[in-house]
């Protein structure tokens, strides 16, 4: 069964935490670093969902912690992972709220990826694209539709 068209636009402001049913998987340098089916997604205004798989469905000996940190106005303040398999290296591949905000504490414990630094994320059956630019990490399948914040000139939006 095809799963209906979603318009970003159409997303909460704050952001909203949903689970998500369908297989969440992410492979880097040939590895299945994250495999879930009890994933949770955030939808937020202009940005396609962003997916965070329980820390019990992630290979969290092939993390290490990394050294910026970032805030979200919403979540809080954010840890980043660099995802390391022998010689194979993504720097700030992922991250993590280990103290969430209140609202977003189904966070916890769990980990995003950006789909720009790792091989392959999917959803479903659904190979997933990164969001425009280099700040964000939603993930765009086919039945996400923008425009999506993130490239050159929606920095205002």
């Amino acid at each position: 069964m095809a799963r209906r068209s979603e318009s970003v636009w159409d997303y909460p402001r704050p952001p909203r935490v949903e689970p998500e049913s369908r297989r969440v998987a992410v492979t880097f340098a040939g590895v299945l670093i994250a495999d879930s089916r009890n994933a949770l997604r955030v939808l937020e205004t202009s940005h396609p969902p962003t997916f965070y798989v329980p820390a019990r469905d992630v290979n969290t000996g092939a993390l290490q912690a990394a050294a910026p940190v970032t805030y979200c106005e919403w979540k809080g303040a954010a840890s980043h992972w660099d995802i390391c398999l022998g010689t194979s290296i993504s720097h700030c591949a992922a991250w993590s709220y280990e103290q969430p905000r209140r609202g977003y504490e189904l966070l916890r414990d769990h980990f995003a990826f950006y789909p720009d630094r790792v091989d392959r994320c999917t959803v479903g059956d659904e190979q997933a694209t990164p969001q425009p630019g280099d700040f964000y990490g939603g993930w765009i399948t086919p039945d996400i539709r923008g425009p999506f914040k993130g490239a050159p000139g929606t920095e205002t939006w």
